[in-house]
């Protein structure tokens, strides 16, 4: 499964912007935000160009994705758990077959003394 790509609010890229504009590095920004310095560089020029209408898009928070994330890996672990529920009434299933097969097969018999 491929990746999502990731979005960021506009105060998050906001910030980001100012931290470079304080004088920190942009390796040091890129890391402490997890983004490419080209994002950055991105970002900075955009918000330079277009001032306050700069980011304009629908981003999400970094909680909201780790949310979507951890809400992923619920649905993924209950759909296993329901697979294998399953499975396991099949089983049972089964089972109860076999033996009503194997109980008939045995009272159907008479049995005579002499």
């Amino acid at each position: 499964m491929g990746q999502t790509r990731r979005k960021f609010t506009k105060e998050f890229k906001e910030a980001a912007v100012r931290r470079l504009e304080l004088g920190a590095s942009m390796a040091e920004v890129a890391r402490a935000c997890e983004v490419d310095a080209n994002v950055l560089h991105r970002w900075r020029r955009e918000l330079r160009e277009r001032g306050a209408k700069a980011f304009s898009g629908n981003g999400r928070s970094r909680s909201e994705e780790n949310r979507v994330a951890e809400l992923e890996r619920k649905v993924g672990r209950q759909a296993m758990e329901i697979d294998f529920l399953r499975r396991c009434l099949q089983h049972a299933d089964e089972q109860r077959k076999l033996q009503a097969l194997t109980t008939r097969g045995s009272s159907t018999r008479t049995w005579r003394t002499k």
